[in-house]
């Protein structure tokens, strides 16, 4: 009998050991890829959630050899680093990047992050421990005294409510686009099940079940980058004159529009057809609801640029002049302009047939990817909606500014 126990915690052992070695392995190739990655898509959200995979990377490094020998207070103190304070946290600050576009709630989540993690990395590093250690993943609760517990509880607080935070923004924005909203949604439920795994590791321990768990939260993680780093495009809709999607280029143009559902869709759906075959007098025999003119709206937006992220902006202005002047017939014009005396600011001059052509702007696809891509290099954004009571211009300014 005692010859049969001994063999069993023989067996266990390594088991313990080899799932542990899988689990530094498949940690470090996760790492690499999505490091990789990062590099084609570097955006700040990105690089934080890189981040917090390379933390919970060198707390599994310290674990093989825990698992091995046996945990020291030094391989106890690098793998509740990892997976108690860096990787959910950096999870959390990913989040807040990705999902909300205000610049005061991400300079703010910035500095709450840096307090929370500078804080109790020193405490976890320096506070004294307890107990003695085994070869199995080690409990928080069970070697470390008041002080870091109650750090690693405000931690985790905090984990909870940015990703909960970082839901309730993202659905709010539902209705005007459900398809990325619902991407998004599926992004942050990802990376909150990868949050949850490590903090319930970090707390329990869990024996073989923990090294399980980290494994699922390092595929949690590579599924959420490999799905945000791919978003969705959103349909047109009805509102917007009936055009198919970016695919359809090759369409039948008398079919290509759907029946409007009222006088002012009949409006947009003329303008469109017209701007698809140059036939500026079509607008002609497309008044304006009501009988009189549509008023003009006009948008500047002041863009701060964090530093050394200026080519990133340039770059995604680029993306967006393009797709505007493609897709918009009634942006009248946007321009992105630079500032000689302020190399840090952008300037970006809109002009929209209506109303409506603006809250269309606000809806297409292409701009709320801007939003997404251009987010990690804003500072800090002004926007100012002008009437136009005055206006000259040469009948080449359009081509010019945007060549079709």
């Amino acid at each position: 009998m005692h010859g049969g126990g001994a063999e069993c915690s023989i067996i266990s052992g390594m088991v313990e050991v080899g799932l542990a070695f899988v689990c530094a392995l498949v940690a470090w190739s996760a790492t690499a890829a999505l490091t990789a990655r990062c590099y084609r898509s570097p955006q700040l959200s990105m690089w934080a959630w890189v981040a917090s995979v390379v933390g919970v990377t060198v707390a599994l490094s310290a674990a093989f050899p825990g698992a091995l020998l046996g945990f020291s207070a030094a391989t106890f103190r690098i793998f509740q680093i990892g997976v108690a304070l860096l990787g959910p946290v950096l999870i959390a600050w990913g989040a807040v990047e990705y999902a909300v576009r205000s610049a005061r709630a991400r300079f703010g989540t910035r500095l709450v992050v840096t307090t929370l993690t500078i804080v109790p990395l020193v405490v976890f590093s320096l506070d004294r421990l307890r107990g003695s250690f085994t070869s199995g993943y080690p409990a928080f609760g069970d070697h470390y005294d008041i002080l870091p517990r109650f750090g690693a509880g405000l931690v985790h607080a905090f984990v909870a409510i940015a990703l909960a935070a970082c839901a309730i923004v993202v659905a709010r924005r539902m209705r005007d686009a459900p398809r990325t909203s619902r991407h998004e949604l599926m992004v942050l439920g990802l990376v909150a099940a990868a949050a949850l795994l490590e903090i319930l590791v970090a707390r329990f321990g869990m024996g073989v079940l923990g090294q399980i768990a980290v494994v699922g939260a390092l595929g949690c993680m590579w599924a959420a980058f490999m799905q945000a780093t791919n978003p969705p495009q959103e349909r047109r809709s009805r509102r917007s004159g009936g055009r198919r999607a970016r695919g359809g280029h090759g369409a039948d143009p008398e079919t290509d529009f759907d029946e409007p559902d009222d006088e002012e869709d009949d409006v947009r759906r003329k303008r469109r057809r017209a701007a698809e075959y140059d036939d500026y007098d079509a607008y002609d025999e497309a008044p304006a609801p009501g009988g009189g003119a549509a008023r003009m709206s006009s948008v500047i937006t002041i863009y701060t640029l964090s530093e050394g992220r200026a080519d990133l902006f340039d770059e995604c202005a680029d993306d967006i002049v393009r797709e505007v002047g493609r897709y918009e017939p009634d942006t009248l014009l946007f321009a992105c302009h630079t500032v000689p005396s302020a190399p840090s600011q952008r300037i970006v001059y809109a002009i929209y047939r209506d109303e409506l052509a603006y809250n269309e702007h606000q809806q297409q696809p292409h701009v709320l990817e801007f939003g997404r891509r251009s987010a990690p290099a804003v500072a800090a954004t002004n926007v100012i909606e002008l009437a136009v009571s005055g206006a000259a211009a040469t009948e080449t300014l359009a081509g010019m500014l945007l060549p079709r």
